[in-house]
């Protein structure tokens, strides 16, 4: 099960300002993303119910590592809508590199293809929260991963996801809103799919970070 809350930031001004936010905020460094996500559908021969899986591939190890990821519906229920997150079930493995040939000889079929680049920080606090700040990208050949190009130039997503059971998902539905609420001078973040527009205080908000570089312990 994973928590999360999503944003698109559309001025690069902005993201380098929330680049040194988090970094005060989460005490830890940086670590660079790089990873090719291969999203495959299921061919008829797998039932009437279409399902649907994402390969992903990182790029930033020495020897590039592969993870299986199945990421289910969102949380239904009396209540949903008051949660400020979005909660869904979600399964990942580790695979070998052989996974891609592996789920074509099963008849999955690829959708599409995508490059997300970016920066990630994996942290502690009251969860395990895992912030990204990544570009989109789209592949115009095969998996092609040099020549992607921006599928919105200019337009950064930002994420704050964390992993939850369904003993604790209140609990960390918690962490995760309490840590937003520290962006929110940057940016407002929201449930997958719900768009936010950048907030009154971001311009002032990003040029003091800027100016300050960093400098102020939070």
């Amino acid at each position: 099960m994973c928590c999360s809350r999503n944003y698109r930031d559309t001025d690069l001004q902005y993201v380098e300002a929330l680049e040194i936010l988090l970094q005060g905020l989460c005490g830890v460094n940086k670590e660079r993303l790089r990873v090719h996500e291969i999203c495959l559908k299921s061919g008829p021969n797998l039932g009437f119910v279409a399902s649907e899986v994402r390969l992903l591939c990182d790029l930033e190890q020495s020897e590039p590592t592969w993870t299986v990821k199945h990421v289910g519906g969102a949380l239904r229920g009396a209540g949903v809508e008051q949660i400020s997150v979005l909660v869904r079930s979600m399964v990942e493995s580790k695979a070998s590199k052989n996974v891609l040939r592996l789920f074509y000889a099963l008849g999955y079929k690829l959708d599409h293809e995508l490059l997300r680049v970016g920066i990630t920080f994996h942290f502690q606090r009251g969860a395990q929260i895992t912030v990204t700040v990544s570009s989109v990208n789209k592949m115009l050949k095969l998996h092609a991963t040099d020549e992607a190009v921006p599928v919105t130039p200019g337009i950064q997503l930002v994420e704050v996801t964390a992993p939850a059971t369904s003993e604790n998902y209140n609990e960390v539905v918690a962490a995760v809103s309490s840590f937003c609420e520290y962006l929110a001078p940057l940016l407002h973040l929201s449930k997958p799919g719900v768009s936010t527009g950048v907030v009154p205080t971001a311009a002032a908000a990003a040029a003091s970070l800027m100016s300050d570089g960093g400098g102020t312990t939070l």
